[in-house]
């Protein structure tokens, strides 16, 4: 996947909402299919502590006396409260011990309360009140005096008004812990996330016998989003590039329509229990050309080059370097110039669809056990078509995993 689901809304290329004519695709789906996530299970309360020991366990050897995180996927994983980002400051701070808190604004702590699945300190502020001023009572409160870590994505006003609440505080970056944590997925993890895939997988089933001439994007993504759902899935994206546009990454605007020979890109995901698939796959309606056929072996065997390349203990920007060298010795780029590979090989993926670190030029994060990584070695001809393939894998003692098996042949887009 290469962008997020409300960039998507705001694309021809994306059908997201079950409303109108995508809830009868869906009402379709539902009497062909059946959920396959029956055997799935929640993360647990002790699956949370674990994480929030492991946070202060990294916090101790930092020197770091507090994280501090705001809604999210980060929130989520450490205490299960999912929450939404407005002007109203909802954080979390992790201690370096003890028990964690929760700060929100008076008339919200019900219902951050229904989804916090650890024992935690609740602490509410109203409308005429500042929201860091009680971050810092807590703070006081448990002595926790030394350098504060602020989680990546954590907005400037909440970094700024800890300054001024607590004016010789230092403020650390906290992505170290953060990614020492989220990067290296549990086995757990790695089976929500592999469910989801295989529910990918049996939605573009499904809805590949289904695409017609004629057919507009908007149409094929709630094909897809549908039977997404009716298999148990919740539908997160369903970027649908037809001709032209899949020549731009990131589709456009433009009016499309499933045309005799033309290129058909989908990228499609899903989520189960907040854990996300990310599968992109590329075809022809009807009979390809000879320069589709090439473009989308080499992209096929772009995939195979990346996952060759991601070996435990190398630098994650070696992937892409591997790659790039073979695409360059076929006349792409160089770099990142088009026609060629104009975006990395490859993203973290997990309770978000992109997470550090990328498999991207320049990247010295090794690779190890339990990274999840998207192998999306596109191919771009501007003014022509593009060709995408994307498979997720994950490291193991013993190399990289996919969690779906790239495509055989052209002609066999979904194996």
């Amino acid at each position: 996947m290469l962008t997020s689901r409300r960039d998507l809304l705001a694309m021809g290329g994306a059908a997201l909402l079950l409303s109108g004519p995508t809830r009868l695709f869906a009402e379709e789906a539902a009497a062909a299919l059946r959920p396959m996530t029956g055997d799935v299970v929640p993360i647990s309360q002790g699956e949370h502590l674990a994480r929030i020991a492991r946070a202060q366990r990294l916090m101790g050897e930092a020197g770091i006396s507090a994280l501090l995180i705001e809604p999210g996927a980060s929130m989520i994983y450490f205490t299960g409260v999912h929450w939404h980002l407005s002007e109203r400051l909802t954080a979390a701070i992790l201690p370096q011990r003890g028990e964690p808190c929760i700060v929100t604004p008076h008339f919200e702590e019900p219902s951050v309360r229904e989804s916090l699945k650890v024992p935690a300190d609740v602490r509410v502020w109203n409308e005429d009140e500042d929201p860091l001023v009680t971050v810092a009572g807590f703070l006081r409160d448990r002595r926790l005096t030394g350098p504060v870590a602020i989680e990546e994505r954590v907005r400037f006003f909440a970094v700024d008004g800890l300054r001024r609440a607590m004016p010789h505080v230092e403020v650390r970056n906290g992505a170290g812990i953060v990614r020492g944590c989220r990067m290296l997925k549990s086995a757990h993890e790695l089976a929500l996330m592999q469910k989801a895939t295989d529910i990918t997988i049996a939605a573009y089933r499904y809805t590949f016998p289904r695409i017609e001439a004629g057919m507009n994007p908007a149409r094929i993504g709630a094909i897809m989003n549908g039977a997404t759902e009716a298999l148990g899935g919740s539908p997160e994206f369903a970027l649908i590039l037809l001709g032209e546009a899949s020549a731009y990454p990131h589709g456009s605007g433009q009016p499309q329509a499933v045309r005799e020979g033309e290129v058909v890109l989908m990228d499609c995901g899903c989520t189960v229990e907040g854990y996300q698939s990310d599968i992109s796959r590329t075809f022809v309606f009807g009979r390809p050309n000879d320069a589709q056929r090439r473009v989308w072996d080499q992209v096929h065997e772009g995939q195979q080059i990346a996952i060759r390349a991601a070996q435990v203990g190398r630098p994650a920007g070696s992937v892409d370097d591997a790659v790039r060298a073979q695409y360059e010795r076929w006349g792409y780029g160089p770099g990142y110039r088009l026609p060629g590979l104009s975006h990395r090989t490859g993203h973290g993926i997990g309770l978000d669809g992109h997470e550090p670190v990328n498999l991207v030029h320049g990247e010295t994060t090794l690779l190890r056990p339990g990274m999840c990584f998207s192998d999306e070695p596109g191919l771009y001809l501007p003014g022509k078509f593009g060709i995408r393939l994307e498979d997720c894998f994950h490291m193991t003692e013993s190399g990289p995993r996919f969690f779906s098996t790239p495509p055989p042949s052209l002609e066999n887009p979904f194996g």
